[in-house]
């Protein structure tokens, strides 16, 4: 009788272990998910002004440069062929209006 007194309290025991184990795991997800939160919520001001005053002006300067590469391309390819290809500026030209403009709606879509 006495081993099997021990064996139950051993049971019970590491159960009760177990319990609270899982207990503790769970108000630690939530002081997690919080921690995250407040972080995300702290550095979105940063983040948006660093995209708006960083990203989209040097993908501003990219294109346009990109843009008078091609101009000068076609005026070059004019004189020599005498024909005139417009696609590819008309492809850079929309993507230099899109990032011209991407920070006045941007932020609405991704919902920041």
């Amino acid at each position: 009788m006495d081993k099997l007194k021990k064996k139950v309290a051993a049971a019970l025991a590491s159960s009760l272990m177990f319990a609270n184990m899982l207990a503790l795991r769970v108000s630690a997800a939530g002081d997690v998910s919080s921690a995250i939160t407040g972080t995300w919520d702290s550095a979105k001001s940063q983040i948006k002004t660093i995209v708006n005053s960083v990203v989209f002006p040097v993908l501003d300067v990219i294109l346009v440069v990109l843009l008078f590469v091609k101009i000068g391309g076609l005026y070059l390819e004019y004189r020599k062929h005498g024909t005139l290809e417009w696609t590819p500026i008309a492809i850079i030209f929309g993507g230099l209006l899109f990032t011209l403009s991407a920070p006045l709606y941007i932020w609405g879509v991704i919902g920041m």
